[in-house]
C-alpha cells in the first residue's frame, strides 16, 4: 500500500491571529531554499484599514483589493481588482525548477474570485513542491475544497499557539 505524504501545509484562523506575520515568519526562514510566492499586507490611512495589497517574495507590489477603487468583484466593503491580481500572478516564477517551497497567502474570498488563481492554487498543490498558504477560516467554495484534499496539514492558529506550529510547520517542510 502507497502512502500519501502530506507535502501541503495550510494555516488558518481567525482574523488577527497573526497569519500573515506568521506566513512572512515561515517565508524568512525558508529564504535559503529559495521559496516563491506572495503575501497580503494591510493599506491604511490613519487607524482605518482601506485595502489590500499583494507583495511577492522578491519584493514587487500590487494592489489587491481597496475601498476606493471601481470594480464588480467585492468582499464587503472591499472592491477586488482582478486583472491587477491576475498580472500580479504572472509575476512570480511558480514554475521554476530552482524555486522552493511555494508561498500563498492568501486562499480566500477575494483571490478566488480569480479561475487563473484557483488553477494555479490546484497545479501547485499537486506538483513535488511542498506549498504552505493560509486558507479562510470560514466559508464553502474552493477554500473548503483545498482544505478537504487528503494530501495537507492543517493548523489553525489562534494569538497562543504562533511559536509552536512555525516550529512544526518548519519541520514538515524541511523533512
Amino acid at each position: 500500500m502507497r502512502t500519501l505524504k502530506k507535502k501541503n501545509t495550510l494555516i488558518t484562523g481567525l482574523p488577527g491571529t497573526g497569519k500573515t506575520t506568521l506566513i512572512r515568519k515561515i517565508a524568512g526562514a525558508l529564504k535559503s531554499s529559495n521559496p516563491s510566492g506572495f503575501y497580503t499586507a494591510e493599506i491604511r490611512e490613519g487607524s482605518i484599514r482601506k485595502g489590500f495589497e499583494l507583495v511577492s517574495l522578491t519584493g514587487e507590489r500590487r494592489l489587491l483589493s481597496h475601498t476606493n477603487i471601481d470594480s464588480r468583484h467585492r468582499v464587503g466593503k472591499y472592491r477586488i481588482d482582478l486583472d491587477g491580481f491576475e498580472t500580479f500572478l504572472d509575476t512570480i516564477d511558480f514554475e521554476n525548477p530552482s524555486a522552493g517551497p511555494i508561498i500563498i497567502d492568501e486562499i480566500g474570498k477575494m483571490e478566488c474570485f480569480s479561475t487563473k488563481f484557483i488553477g494555479l492554487v490546484e497545479n501547485l498543490l499537486d506538483s513535488d513542491k511542498p506549498v504552505v498558504a493560509v486558507v479562510a477560516m470560514k466559508g464553502g467554495g474552493f477554500p473548503q475544497k483545498v482544505k478537504a484534499r487528503h494530501d495537507i496539514v492543517l493548523f489553525e492558529l489562534t494569538r497562543k499557539n504562533g511559536d509552536t506550529i512555525f516550529e512544526e510547520i518548519l519541520s514538515l517542510i524541511q523533512k
